[in-house]
């Protein structure tokens, strides 16, 4: 186990450096974001009204998955580029735990993952987000960035092995940057006019993250119910993309 530990630490430590040597995967991960939540919060203000809430208050949630799904996403491409580029060929050769390669590739991941949400939230508070969570409601939130970004990353996983290239590998996982969208990150359900769009944003399983993300953000009474189905979707997606994963990877080594 200590053995399997430091080798994903130093694959994670591997993967870090081959992203932030490339100046396109910083941009991606810490300067698109920031652009976005801009482009959001001041440009696109002044076309939505979300009565007593403002403009911002209600829309960081949303952006913080949509900021996490497209970090994932460069996971996924990065495990496709061992994969069809020899680097995992290289490293069966050598007396790694085969786990390590997926492990460390999770672990860097969670670290970008934190960087992006950490820079997100910080140019949000630049334009007036200003959330009311206590100590107690932070922890929460740290835990549900968490259970977030491992699930998201797990599925990007399966999107990285599955793929032939880095363009399929988001051709597969194009719905990580469309659900958000898709939820009640920007629109409310009640304004939804279509009946099956308005039943599919209220049952989608980012809809109860960004709902609980936001109660705890802004100080607004959550029902159990949807905190608990926000973790429900979050292990759940963890756990079985994550069993799934290793056993596609295990059928490609050998």
């Amino acid at each position: 186990m200590r053995k399997l530990i430091s080798e994903s630490l130093a694959m994670s430590e591997r993967c870090l450096r081959t992203a932030f040597r490339s100046p396109d995967a910083f941009a991606s991960a810490i300067i698109v974001p920031a652009i976005v939540m801009l482009l959001f919060g001041v440009v696109f203000s002044n076309i939505m009204d979300f009565g007593d809430i403002s403009v911002i208050n209600f829309i960081v949630p949303g952006l913080l998955l949509q900021t996490m799904g497209q970090s994932s996403v460069s996971t996924g491409i990065a495990i496709n580029n061992d994969m069809t580029k020899g680097i995992v060929d290289r490293f069966r050769s050598m007396p790694i735990s085969k786990s390590a390669v997926l492990t460390g590739h999770v672990i860097a991941s969670v670290v970008k993952n934190i960087v992006t949400v950490a820079v997100t939230i910080g140019v949000a508070l630049l334009i007036g987000f200003r959330p009311q969570a206590s100590f107690l409601d932070w922890l929460v939130i740290g835990a549900m960035f968490l259970i977030i970004i491992f699930a998201l990353t797990w599925i990007a996983v399966i999107g990285g092995l599955l793929s032939s290239n880095a363009e399929a590998v988001q051709g597969k996982l194009f719905l990580m940057f469309i659900l958000p969208y898709l939820s009640t990150g920007f629109v409310p359900v009640e304004a939804m006019d279509i009946a099956w769009l308005r039943w599919f944003i209220a049952n989608q399983p980012m809809t109860p993250m960004i709902d609980t993300l936001r109660g705890l953000m802004l100080g607004f009474p959550i029902e159990n119910s949807t905190t608990m189905l926000a973790f429900a979707w979050g292990i759940g997606f963890t756990v079985v993309a994550s069993v799934i994963s290793v056993q596609i990877y295990k059928r490609k080594m050998s």
